[in-house]
């Protein structure tokens, strides 16, 4: 499974005292602001727009106002019926869903349960190369859809009842599975998303139709804007306003100066650089809210450099975590020493024990001892906000690993994710992780199982596996939150990342809008946000 978003961002809190350069807004330099129908939300180019190849938090937000999930989740992060009517099952086995009815996809097309079925069976196609693809590996069928040449097209565990009813059988139990049914994975598409069962028209995704409170206008302006208006038939609740650009920027900066001026309404992420300021310069414009993000600097495991565990203990513990969060993110962000977010049940505040621990003389011994290499390179994306905290952090590891350490950019997310997807060498490097779901195995499974789908360091141990597995079959959540914490326990002796930070949503708007939210998955509450005239 995925995560609900790599952060493209330094994620959440972001801060760093480089003076706000001049620089231009993304796109097109936008509409200037909003009106009393159109607002503009501050994005970085996406990597896709698909449901099923949607992995990242800037295409998630696009993807969150054209569609409606079949449950989200409520203050205590319990899933709860959205487009679903019922989703039950007697044994965490065999589901049933049924659908609301008087859903309609923005073309027309009444949304049925094939909508669902259809959506699900391209996703988990293995020749599809959907990104969300693993997120369907726990549905009977799964593994006939894999390979080069697959035995089938179709999971056998989607079975249609009737126009609104389907069932899902599993391979086993899977006690969280109506917990993942808000992910963006499990949306439905249309009958004219297809050019033929089961192939994806080529224009689909620069104009994707979903059931969702808004509607696409017109296609995707790649690396300017995507536009959507609000879709009056959706049955649920209505947007207060009709029109929303997101307004796609190469950095941060661009993107706050355009809110200190009115010309962009709101900007998900404060930019490093921006942090200590932030607060006097919008006002009560500036704010916080609770999320799910985790920072962490990830290794190529493969790579004789970065094999030995010890290497990777010695840099954690290298790396002065609790500086940087004061001096760069100005405490907007909190040191991690754990591998799963603060929000969740099970979570525990040091599973990394001393390897956690800022200890440059240790830290020195051990990395010679296991032969570290002797250049330590940090690669991470330039369209983020990260340069700041990189920068510290390859200074602290000169300083005290006695290395040369360079921090290397790339111009965009997908061009990290993309490197790092195909193994090209990029050194250790940034990721960071939104949830796709509220549970444990949502941190644990799809970053670091041996076939997770963001395992992009190559790690695999079988008892981790095994642990992970037995959490997700579990009778109670309590067994289940054991097994987790036994798998976390793993992690820290392997260490095949480095926690680094957890955020929290810190975000601004211009004095145009007013109710504006943003959720545990770093989106904006697209349909709560107005006008503030």
């Amino acid at each position: 499974m995925r995560v609900r978003r790599l952060a493209a961002w330094t994620a959440l809190p972001l801060a760093v005292t480089l003076g706000l350069a001049a620089c231009g807004s993304g796109g097109d330099g936008g509409s200037g602001g909003s009106d009393s129908s159109v607002v503009s939300i501050q994005i970085a180019e996406p990597k896709h727009l698909v449901p099923t190849n949607t992995t990242e938090t800037s295409g998630s937000q696009v993807i969150a106002g054209l569609f409606s999930p079949l449950v989200d989740y409520d203050a205590q992060n319990k899933p709860y019926e959205v487009a679903a009517d019922s989703v039950t099952s007697t044994d965490n086995k065999v589901w049933t869903i049924k659908i609301k009815d008087g859903y309609t996809f923005h073309n027309g097309e009444k949304v049925t349960a094939q909508s669902y079925i259809n959506a699900w069976n391209y996703g988990a196609y293995g020749p599809n190369g959907q990104d969300t693809n693993p997120f369907f590996e726990k549905i009977a069928g799964y593994a006939d859809l894999q390979g080069k040449e697959p035995k089938a097209k179709e999971m056998s565990g989607l079975k249609k009842v009737d126009d609104l009813t389907f069932t899902v059988t599993l391979n086993e139990p899977y006690i969280d599975f109506k917990t993942t049914l808000g992910y963006n994975a499990f949306f439905p598409m249309p009958d004219a998303a297809f050019s033929a069962p089961g192939v994806l028209k080529d224009s689909y995704e620069q104009a994707p139709i979903g059931q969702g409170p808004f509607k696409m206008k017109g296609t995707w302006q790649h690396d300017s804007k995507i536009e959507v208006e609000r879709y009056d038939a959706f049955p649920g609740e209505k947007p207060k306003v009709k029109n929303v650009e997101f307004r796609i920027y190469q950095q941060l900066t661009a993107a706050y100066a355009d809110v200190l001026a009115d010309n962009l309404d709101v900007l998900p992420t404060i930019p490093t650089e921006s942090l200590s300021t932030a607060p006097s310069d919008l006002g009560d414009r500036y704010k916080t809210s609770p999320m799910s993000s985790f920072q962490f600097l990830a290794f190529p495991t493969f790579d004789k450099d970065y094999s030995n565990p010890d290497v990777r203990k010695a840099i954690s513990m290298a790396i002065d975590r609790d500086e940087i969060t004061k001096s760069v993110f100005k405490g907007s962000q909190t040191p991690a020493r754990s591998f799963v977010s603060p929000v969740l049940p099970g979570y525990r505040d040091d599973t990394t024990g001393k390897s956690g621990e800022f200890n440059p003389t240790e830290a020195k011994k051990l990395y010679q001892a296991a032969g570290g290499p002797s250049k330590i390179v940090i690669s991470y994306n330039g369209d983020g906000g990260h340069k700041d905290w990189v920068d510290a952090t390859v200074n602290q590891l000169k300083t005290n690993l006695g290395v040369d350490a360079v921090g290397s950019a790339e111009p965009k997310f997908a061009d990290l994710l993309t490197k790092v997807e195909n193994k090209t060498p990029v050194g250790a490097f940034r990721m960071g992780w939104v949830m796709d779901y509220p549970t444990m195995e949502d941190y644990l499974g799809p970053l670091y199982s041996t076939n997770g789908s963001s395992n992009y360091y190559g790690y695999s141990n079988p008892e981790f596996d095994k642990l992970v597995k037995e959490g997700a079959a579990a009778k109670t959540q309590d067994q289940a939150i054991a097994k987790y914490q036994q798998a976390e326990d793993i992690l820290a002796k392997d260490m095949p990342v480095i926690p680094l930070r957890f955020g929290e949503n810190v975000f601004g708007h211009s004095s145009k809008v007013k109710n504006v939210e943003m959720d545990l998955f770093q989106r904006v509450n697209l349909v709560k946000i107005e006008a503030a005239s």
